[in-house]
């Protein structure tokens, strides 16, 4: 445990004092929220995911035995976007993520993964795989209009060429949607496990299905707070009825080990809706998670 009590951590993620780009793990928050088709208020994420990372400050990973605050991380702080301009502020985010070795953001709303994954595309040459928690598909081709709403990056990242859709999994699914958008989806080859898919089959299985799909190819992980039930994370701008617990999300991601994951996002926390800052702290521990799972393959 270390000296500094939890409320006084410093307010980056994890309490981490290093800026340098040059890290190996760097944080960035992504403050964005203009396409947004429900409740607004995810710009606040980034803020309240550092403040709620203070809990997890004080001692080991109890799986991996690793403190993820003393490998090679660094908290550079959020990115510009333009204020008003989704298309602009995607080519902002675009150029930020550019170089980063080894990107962990902070939404936002979960239209931050597109122009991650455009620079992810850029800067390896190839398409990767994914692996995406979420209670919806996010494969819209627009949100009422606005093409790069929150509901359409995965849309825009297929027809891109971003990531493979046969090496691309979506875990908690169950939001209503149009048929013709769910079959669009499967029949590019995206592999759907519903929420009551995971409840039925448990976190071993699920392990195995992603690693059945993704393989050992360079992979995306992105994670939307509402994949989770509301009870667990009410803090969100869109929760749906039925979600994964907490627990089953953990018993997934500490089943992971091997997989090249390649950066990673956690959105959709509005702190507005939230209580007691139980989905900030639900975002934060995924965060905490991946990074304890990247250092323990290192160690290995």
């Amino acid at each position: 445990m270390g000296q500094t009590p939890t409320f006084a951590v410093p307010p980056s993620f994890l309490g981490v004092r290093s800026t340098a780009r040059t890290a190996s793990y760097v944080v960035a928050g992504i403050p964005l929220d203009i396409g947004v088709t429900n409740r607004t208020g995810s710009r606040g994420g980034p803020a309240a995911v550092r403040a709620a990372s203070r809990m997890l400050t004080d001692g080991d990973h109890p799986h991996f035995w690793i403190d993820p605050q003393t490998i090679d991380l660094a908290d550079i702080g959020d990115f510009e976007i333009s204020l008003g301009d989704i298309e602009k502020s995607l080519a902002l985010i675009e150029a930020q993520a550019a170089g980063l070795p080894h990107l962990l953001a902070i939404g936002g709303e979960h239209g931050i993964s597109l122009p991650l994954l455009r620079a992810l595309k850029a800067r390896r040459g190839e398409p990767v795989g994914m692996v995406h928690f979420d209670a919806h598909v996010d494969t819209w081709p627009d949100n009422f209009g606005q093409v790069y709403g929150h509901g359409s990056p995965f849309y825009h990242a297929i027809e891109e060429g971003l990531i493979d859709p046969a090496r691309t999994i979506q875990i908690g699914i169950r939001s209503p949607v149009q048929r013709e958008i769910h079959d669009w989806t499967v029949g590019k080859g995206v592999t759907i496990l519903s929420a009551l898919d995971v409840h039925a089959i448990g976190p071993a299985a699920v392990v195995e299905r992603v690693r059945a799909v993704v393989g050992t190819a360079p992979t995306y992980f992105t994670f939307d707070v509402d994949c989770l039930d509301p009870a667990f994370a009410p803090g969100t701008g869109t929760p749906e009825f039925g979600g994964l617990t907490p627990w089953q999300v953990q018993a997934v991601m500490r089943g992971l080990g091997g997989i090249a994951f390649v950066g990673m996002d956690v959105v959709e926390v509005s702190p507005a809706y939230d209580v007691s800052e139980i989905t900030a702290l639900s975002a934060a521990t995924v965060m905490w998670e991946y990074l304890a799972l990247m250092a323990s393959q290192r160690v290995a």
